[in-house]
């Protein structure tokens, strides 16, 4: 399958790459330099159009909006370029950051931090009426979330543990509950990083050192391995307007030798099956 690179920002921690139906451009960012890009397929423009305060995971507003999770905890609204700061702080986290986040069907945001050296990380939930709930706590790395085609079942991907969980997932509430083991990867594969949930409810996710995309059946099964030239492979997510194309991004542009010709580049793929539309949040006024 061709993997086509389609620009290359030397991202040290390329992340959260997010199609803006919209606009029709694709949206990511370098967590390691606080930078945001876009990409617009129908041109093939693209760009850099932020760099500051690190930005861990963000979601599209139902308004077209960025809601950017940054550090400390804080997050703040990106409309015409102005940033509007929604939560300052958050007590606990003000020595690490926000990782990966996701909007679900309701336009909640749940959203993972990163541990410090006195604990380990947490899943948040944030609701609309801006009341923020932790919802796990003791996890290694909070990355990869997403939700079955049902809507009764969330995924969840603990990096440090190797794992993608599912949990029964109460849309009318926002809450989790039965957690199991979805999927497993050996030290030699990688880690489990970002993930996305294509059309026929198949799990893709990008594996960390792992230099590859899996996809895995509803049983959690290996289907498919597609290689990335670029050892750290970190997120991926459909997009185009049939949502027919997935990109991917990656990390360790800094260190090109010895991560992988790729590292720190935006990937493109044609897997011959279509994603779904990602849900937008509701959070911000």
């Amino acid at each position: 399958m061709l993997v086509e690179v389609i620009c290359d920002y030397s991202c040290g921690v390329g992340e959260n790459p997010l199609w803006h139906a919209a606009e029709k451009r694709l949206y990511w960012c370098d967590i390691s330099t606080g930078r945001m890009f876009r990409y617009e397929p129908s041109t093939g423009k693209h760009e850099q159009f932020y760099q500051g305060e690190i930005v861990g995971g963000f979601t599209i507003e139902a308004d077209g909006a960025l809601l950017l999770f940054m550090e400390r905890g804080s997050v703040r609204l990106m409309r015409h370029n102005k940033l509007t700061t929604l939560i300052d702080h958050i007590p606990e986290e003000r020595q690490t950051r926000f990782n990966d986040v996701i909007a679900d069907p309701m336009g909640r945001v749940f959203c993972g931090t990163m541990g410090t050296n006195s604990r380990p990380g947490r899943l948040y939930r944030l609701d609309p009426s801006g009341t923020l709930t932790v919802l796990l706590e003791g996890v290694g790395c909070p990355n990869g979330l997403g939700f079955t085609l049902d809507r009764k079942g969330m995924y969840f991907t603990d990096s440090f543990a190797r794992t993608i969980y599912l949990f029964d997932y109460d849309q009318a509430h926002g809450t989790l509950s039965n957690r199991r083991t979805f999927a497993q990867t050996t030290e030699s594969d990688g880690m489990p990083d970002g993930m996305t949930v294509d059309s026929e409810g198949h799990v893709w996710s990008a594996l960390w050192d792992g230099s590859s995309l899996v996809r895995y059946t509803v049983e959690g099964k290996e289907a498919q391995r597609i290689p990335i030239p670029a050892k750290k492979s970190s997120s991926l997510t459909f997009g185009g307007e049939e949502l027919t194309e997935i990109y991917v991004t990656s990390a360790g542009g800094q260190n090109k030798r010895n991560e992988g010709e790729g590292a720190g580049a935006l990937f493109r793929l044609t897997p011959g099956v279509s994603g779904i539309s990602e849900f937008v949040s509701r959070i911000g006024p």
